[in-house]
């Protein structure tokens, strides 16, 4: 696996779970890392963990207004913006879709799709510039399959592999590589109080695959010989 010394990377959710996996991945193979998310503690604790490089920028990425400034930071921290974006944050509920409330629907797809779409156009200028960077989608198994009680979810994931592959068609011969990674389901924090475990037709946790085993996944992508772009990896549980 190719060192990432030299390279700055945004990590999106990266307080918990699959972000804080894959920001513990980038820092290990040398890569400077921005961690982004709403809780700060959680960053701050992590950033500890990293050392001193890493960057804490706590952001809602509902708010427009925070998240404006948080691009703000991190292109005059990372001198443009960094070379490597991972866009993991995301929110995730099951409802019926006649019981899913447009608030929630609406914000589902601002954390899920829209912010993901504001980091990529914000950053993309300089990468482009640069003929170097890569924009890694985080997406899921509900990027190409339905589940009842997924109306929300999954059409912020549909979207947001639909937003991957005009990306990757734009990008083509750029030399900014962008590459989506779709996990199976993922033993996080996110099924604490629907508890598959005792759910008809969910995944017991244990079966699921674990956060280290995404984070390899983004490693894998981002660590490729340049000529080499991974367009889509998709992950499931051996």
């Amino acid at each position: 696996m190719r060192t990432l010394a030299g390279r700055t990377a945004l990590v999106t959710g990266a307080s918990r779970g699959i972000g804080a996996a894959v920001a513990r991945g980038l820092a290990h193979h040398g890569a400077r890392v921005a961690l982004l998310a709403r809780g700060e503690e959680a960053l701050r604790a992590l950033a500890g963990e990293l050392g001193a490089d890493a960057i804490v920028v706590p952001c809602d990425v509902r708010d427009a207004d925070a998240t404006e400034r948080a691009i703000r930071h991190l292109t005059e921290t990372l001198d443009g913006g960094p070379d490597i974006v991972v866009n993991n944050a995301g929110a995730f509920m099951i409802a019926a879709a006649h019981k899913t409330s447009v608030a929630d629907f609406r914000a589902t797809l601002e954390i899920n799709l829209v912010a993901p779409f504001e980091l990529v156009r914000a950053f993309l200028p300089t990468m482009r510039q640069r003929a170097r960077g890569h924009v890694v989608t985080i997406g899921s198994i509900a990027d190409r399959a339905t589940y009842p009680g997924n109306a929300a979810y999954s059409a912020s994931k549909y979207g947001l592999r639909a937003m991957h592959e005009v990306l990757r068609a734009e990008l083509r011969g750029t030399g900014v590589r962008a590459s989506l990674v779709s996990p199976g389901p993922v033993d996080t924090a996110l099924w604490d109080e629907i508890d598959p475990d005792n759910q008809p037709g969910f995944t017991p946790r244990a079966q699921m695959l674990s956060p280290d085993a995404v984070a390899d996944a983004v490693l894998y992508v981002v660590t490729a010989p340049e000529a080499v772009n991974v367009d889509e990896l998709r992950l499931s549980r051996g």
